[in-house]
């Protein structure tokens, strides 16, 4: 079954699938940096409080499936997670071994939601009508 997550006031599920490249879209990503870039990239997420349910890092791209809490926007989201990696790899993983500045990421980013399935959304919406037309609750044809 569905698991839903919640915060005070909402129950919420904001899965998107997000692709971020490296400037330039050098192949950096290979070998014992590849390694290092995914363990920052999550503990960056882990920071925020978004989840990365899935990642691939491939030799020019990444692609990770993220969890964000709607309090958050994708946007901000994606910018905290670029920005503070981008840091964090060149402190961490490259050694401050730069030509100029802390830039590792392109500027842009690819983003889709994961949604739930639109005959799921539908049979949710008809079986809760029955429902609550069978318990008297609320019913839209009064």
């Amino acid at each position: 079954m569905h698991e839903w997550q919640s915060l005070s006031h909402v129950r919420w599920d904001c899965k998107y699938h997000v692709v971020i490249i490296p400037k330039y879209r050098k192949r950096k990503l290979y070998g014992e940096i590849k390694k290092r870039v995914g363990e920052v990239i999550r503990e960056v997420c882990r920071q925020r409080g978004i989840g990365m349910i899935e990642g691939h890092l491939m030799a020019d791209h990444i692609h990770m499936c993220l969890s964000i809490p709607p309090k958050q926007s994708v946007a901000f989201a994606i910018g905290f997670i670029k920005g503070k990696s981008a840091v964090r790899i060149h402190r961490q993983v490259l050694e401050n071994k730069r030509v100029t500045g802390l830039h590792f990421w392109s500027r842009g980013y690819c983003v889709s939601t994961v949604g739930l399935d639109e005959e799921t959304i539908k049979r949710y919406i008809r079986e809760q009508e029955a429902l609550e037309k069978s318990r008297g609750e609320f019913n839209f044809e009064k």
